[in-house]
């Protein structure tokens, strides 16, 4: 035998008279788990899977949100760590009362009216054709019901930018 052949085999033979049952033991378990992900490696999905985190991973890196992502994780675990009792508390309370200014009988009746006219107008719109034009469009404005509809408008849009300016 040749001298390197024969330095493994005492390195071999060392190390195996060195290790107590419990290394061995603890060796043959972390063996017998790694075969036993290499075993599910080879199933296709998880293969499959397995390639395509990595590829996604690469776009993370190469497009520099991975570490955006990375940066996200490291502040919601900050913000987590830094809730108190009273602060969550505080966060329920108010999200209840979001939840009831907005679900009332009142929100959903008008919703409902107002999905209801946008259906109807948009059935009555694709039903009537346009000539198109600039005479046509003039044509429409002379139409009352045409007014009224942008006097509505007009009213509506004063009232937002108006309740919007007084909150400010």
């Amino acid at each position: 035998m040749s001298d390197s052949k024969e330095g493994a085999l005492r390195l071999v033979q060392a190390a195996s008279e060195a290790m107590t049952d419990g290394m061995v033991e603890r060796l043959t378990t972390t063996g017998g788990n790694a075969l036993e992900v290499l075993d599910r490696l080879n199933d296709e999905d998880t293969k499959d899977a397995v390639v395509k985190v990595i590829e996604r991973l690469t776009e993370l890196n190469r497009s520099g949100a991975l570490d955006t992502l990375f940066d996200v994780v490291v502040l919601m675990h900050g913000a987590r760590s830094a809730l108190t009792d009273s602060m969550v508390e505080r966060l329920v309370i108010w999200a209840e009362t979001m939840v009831s200014n907005v679900a009332n009988e009142h929100l959903a009746e008008f919703a409902g009216e107002t999905v209801d006219a946008m259906h109807e107008a948009a059935l009555e719109t694709a039903k009537s054709k346009s000539s198109g034009g600039l005479m046509s469009t003039v044509a429409m404005l002379s139409k009352p019901e045409t007014q009224q509809a942008m006097k509505f408008l007009m009213n509506f849009a004063c009232k937002m930018q108006k309740n919007v300016a007084g909150t400010q």
